[in-house]
């Protein structure tokens, strides 16, 4: 009998590595390995997938124009800076997880009005009410920003900046240093930071 069960055991655990090796776990994305394919419609009524940009660089911004994180970095002129340096060599997707039952959630027609009194530049604005896609990327706050190379593989996750407080004269712009690194085929010096900004709201 004992023998038996450690045979079910051991089964067991094959099974579940079988099913570990070929599904990705939501929230466990990681620098140097393939980001997970997804598809969400833009504020402009399309779909998009990410494999739709396969062989480019691509960006991901998690946003929410009613926090004052992403507001700051918007009237500042730091995020729209970094959006036009790159707006010819890379795809930038703007990304809003905000759950319609948020009191922070806003309709496409708002969005889109938020972000061009800002003179933001990005292919779109991709809709994820659910919070599904934030959930695949370990998306924390807003802004929260990722960096996906020519391959697929992730090449930088964290904050826009070293800045949280907005009080330094002097900032390094971590997206800004790395999409450099990146389009010249040269390794990201900074992979990984800490996102600030205001906490995603999340559908329950």
């Amino acid at each position: 009998m004992k023998k038996k069960t450690l045979l079910t055991i051991a089964a067991s655990i094959v099974a579940v590595a079988v099913i570990s090796a070929f599904t990705f776990v939501p929230g466990e994305v990681e620098v140097g390995k393939a980001v997970p394919a997804f598809s969400l419609k833009g504020i402009d009524g399309k779909s998009y997938s990410i494999s739709d940009f396969k062989g480019k660089v691509v960006v991901l911004e998690w946003s929410n124009p009613n926090c004052p994180y992403v507001q700051r970095v918007y009237k500042s002129g730091i995020m729209q800076s970094v959006q036009k340096k790159y707006a010819d060599k890379v795809v930038w997707l703007t990304v809003n997880s905000t759950s319609p039952k948020s009191q922070d959630f806003e309709t496409s027609e708002n969005l889109a009005k938020a972000y061009k009194e800002w003179n933001a530049t990005f292919v779109t604005m991709l809709l994820d009410p659910e919070g599904d896609v934030a959930r695949l990327y370990d998306a924390k706050t807003t802004p929260h920003m990722f960096i996906i190379d020519k391959t697929g593989k992730l090449a930088y996750a964290g904050a826009i900046d070293d800045d949280p407080r907005g009080n330094k004269p002097e900032k390094t712009n971590y997206v800004d240093l790395a999409l450099t690194s990146v389009l010249e085929g040269k390794t990201v010096a900074t992979t990984n930071t800490r996102s600030y900004g205001c906490t995603i709201k999340y559908a329950p």
